[in-house]
């Protein structure tokens, strides 16, 4: 065959071979040629770089062919290798041959420029010399051919127009390398990780909304959510396949950032999480979390709070998007795989196969869960409209002043809430021994004084928390169970107890509320002339947890400020004690009363109790401390009471809420107890009708009304004539 020889190249050629330094390319151990063309010393070299570039198996013409301009196109095409036309005799100069005769700078130059532009292309034949053999360690599907290594791009065509296969990313590189060489663990690492991808989804799909309901039998269940997505996912081509894995993928990650947030509220306020209303509360949770572990523990968990969401969002959407590709991979298998636990989960739901009862075998857990959500939201936007009505009607808007609380004219009146007083902490056998001691003796103590007592049950509108949720149900008589509620309730005008007596004429109103920390507007809607918050009470001692002061400490002031002047009228006083407040570590004592000073005496206390990390994490530990706040609290009013009170002091205290199910119990009422204290026996009389029990214990049949209902119950019974 022929070479078709550039003008390039004849220029090239007419240089003489003594003019340019001789620069030898043939590698050492390349094999000497058999055919080459007998030429002198100065030649040799010439000749033989090319050619021993080649392997044995090729043609010498083949090696010089990877000039692209010398190439002829027979070269791509012809699987069989020819003799070189150098071999036989030409009567032409050595000067005049084919580019076999080039000289060895011109050749080391083109030999350079061609690894150079491969190197750059990333074309794994032209990396070096060393490349063009093949290589005994590399993957037989890697090995070329000899014809396909001596096989040239068309001289037609440039080197800036040959198609290069895409070099792989370095991390395919290393992670294909690091396989390869430890197959054993590539394999035990993908399994690994598919077994982790299906167990994110499974407990996904699974996971319950209340923390004494998880255990093992509630995840060992065929979702059948898993089974429909399978399906779709194993016909969907790759891209929406992805698609659809990833936006299911990040939609069960919401929706399990959901359950979690729904464990936290039924185990703190006996309810599940509501997507529309709740919101706002986070920024309560963490004023808590700072009163509590600090600012800098407050962060933190805020901070591992985001992180975990993220991660349950990624960790969802990847597992789901593995679990995809897999079932794509292994259609045949999937398939089958999902019709057989599509016809189980079908017999498990007609023959009704549970592990235990309530458990069944067939789930269908997060289409009930996405149902319920869909609902909550559509009855809460309903509930809107439909309690702003209810808010409109009071039966005792228009009743005159004269009409209003006859029968408590020339009273003093104290409304007091002792936080998280509830039920539980008067029968449950670890915290009832010590609370029913101590109100048996503080029963003593008002006897003794000339009071009496009596008490009832009441069902608070909140539990575990939102105590403001429970004081305006108690003061409206309106049943304020959601923020969304409560803020209706406030941006209105309806009559509240402590409106109730500022309406008559015949009471100044005071607050004294040692938790508010801020501006607090409802101040107004609750009919309250004169507001003490914990800015003005003159507390020069240490916060205890989240509770700014000691209930001791805001009697006191209370009575300092306030009781201890003189009137014109008789006092209606708000009063919300504290320190029973979770999470009840460190708990304030009783100090002598003309020791408490500014609050200084209580650094010491405070100092020498218990911190929150000691008991929050031990239902038993809580239990305790929770027990010995309320009696501290109920010790701390009915000394005042017994100290300060008089003829014409009236006292109602209860509970605005229970504590959390960690204390009171998964399955505790929402019960309160309420308490009527007075010396003129003409107030307990009025309310005889009431049968509540005597002193300051309520009896297990002692009635249970709604707390809103008393509201209207005790306007009545004191004289109020309705008038809606």
């Amino acid at each position: 065959m022929s070479f078709n020889t550039s003008s390039r190249q004849l220029s090239k050629t007419d240089e003489a071979p003594e003019d340019v330094p001789s620069q030898e390319v043939t590698p050492l151990d390349a094999p000497a040629p058999r055919d080459t063309v007998q030429t002198s010393e100065a030649e040799t070299p010439e000749v033989s770089a090319p050619e021993a570039k080649a392997p044995e198996t090729e043609a010498p013409e083949a090696k010089a062919s990877e000039a692209p301009e010398a190439e002829a196109p027979e070269a791509t095409t012809d699987p069989e290798p020819k003799a070189p036309e150098a071999k036989d005799p030409e009567p032409e100069a050595p000067e005049a041959e084919t580019p076999e005769a080039e000289t060895p700078e011109a050749e080391a130059s083109q030999t350079e420029t061609s690894q150079t532009e491969a190197s750059e292309t990333g074309t794994p034949e032209t990396e070096g010399p060393e490349a063009e053999a093949p290589d005994a360690d590399a993957p037989e599907g890697e090995v070329e051919a000899p014809e396909q290594a001596a096989a040239a791009p068309d001289p037609a065509v440039s080197d800036a127009d040959t198609p290069t296969a895409p070099r792989p990313r370095r991390w395919r590189r290393v992670w294909g390398g690091w396989r390869e060489k430890y197959p054993v663990a590539a394999r035990v690492l993908a399994w690994t990780t598919t077994a982790v991808a299906l167990a994110v989804v499974v407990v996904a799909l699974l996971m319950p909304t209340q923390a004494d309901k998880v255990r093992i039998a509630a995840f060992v269940r065929l979702p059948v959510e898993a089974i429909f997505g399978a399906a779709l996912l194993i016909v969907l081509p790759r891209k929406p396949r992805i698609a659809v894995a990833a936006f299911a993928g990040l939609g069960l990650g919401a929706l399990t950032v959901v359950n979690f947030l729904d464990i936290g509220f039924n185990e703190y306020l006996g309810r599940g999480f509501n997507v529309v209303l709740d919101w706002s509360l986070f920024s309560d949770a963490q004023g808590y979390l700072q009163d509590t572990f600090g600012k800098g523990g407050a962060l933190g968990i805020a901070a591992l709070a985001v992180t975990l969401v993220i991660a349950v969002l990624a960790l969802t959407t990847l597992s789901v998007i593995r679990l995809g590709n897999l079932a794509a991979r292994h259609t045949e298998t999937a398939t089958r795989t999902t019709l057989v636990l599509a016809i189980a989960w079908v017999t498990c739901a007609a023959l009704g196969v549970q592990y235990a009862a309530g458990i069944p075998i067939a789930s269908e857990h997060t289409m009930q869960a996405l149902q319920f959500k869909a609902e909550q939201v559509q009855r809460t936007l309903q509930d809107e409209a439909e309690f702003a009505k209810i808010a409109k009607k009071d039966n005792f808007a228009n009743t005159p002043p004269d009409q209003l609380l006859t029968g408590l004219r020339g009273k003093d009146m104290m409304i007091t809430f002792i936080e998280s007083y509830g039920r539980s902490a008067i029968e449950d056998p670890v915290m009832a021994p010590g609370v029913d001691a101590t109100l048996t003796a503080e029963n003593k103590k008002l006897t003794d004084a000339g009071f009496a007592a009596k008490s009832g049950w009441l069902t608070s509108a909140t539990y575990g928390g939102s105590s403001w949720l429970g004081h305006s149900t108690f003061m409206s008589g309106l049943w304020i169970s959601n923020q969304q509620r409560y803020r209706t309730v406030t941006a209105g005008e309806r009559l509240t107890l402590p409106g109730a007596f500022k309406k008559t004429g015949a009471w100044d109103t005071v607050g004294v509320m040692p938790g508010v920390q801020k501006a607090w507007p409802e101040q107004n809607f609750y009919g309250i002339d004169k507001l003490y918050d914990s800015h003005k009470l003159g507390y020069k001692g240490p916060k205890f947890s989240w509770s700014t002061m000691p209930d001791q400490y805001a009697l006191t002031a209370f009575e300092r400020l306030v009781h201890s002047k003189k009137h014109d009228k008789p006092l209606m006083s708000t009063i919300i004690l504290t320190s029973s407040h979770q999470p009840w570590a460190p708990i304030p004592e009783l100090v002598p009363q003309d020791q408490v000073g500014d609050g200084s005496i209580y650094n010491a206390i405070e100092k020498a109790g218990k911190k929150p990390a000691d008991i929050i994490t031990d239902s038993t530990k809580s239990k305790q401390e929770y027990g010995k706040s309320i009696q501290y609290s109920v010790s701390s009013l009915i000394n005042y009471l017994v100290k300060y009170g008089n003829k014409n002091t009236v006292l109602i205290f209860l509970g605005d809420h229970q504590p959390i199910a960690r204390v009171s119990g998964n399955h505790a009422s929402r019960d309160v107890p309420v308490s009527i204290v007075a010396k003129d026996p003409k107030v307990l009389d009025k309310i005889a009708a009431w049968n509540w029990a005597d002193g300051l214990q309520p009896k297990q049949d002692t009635p249970v009304w709604k707390m809103n209902a008393f509201r209207d119950r005790f306007l009545t019974a004191y004289g109020s004539t309705p008038a809606p």
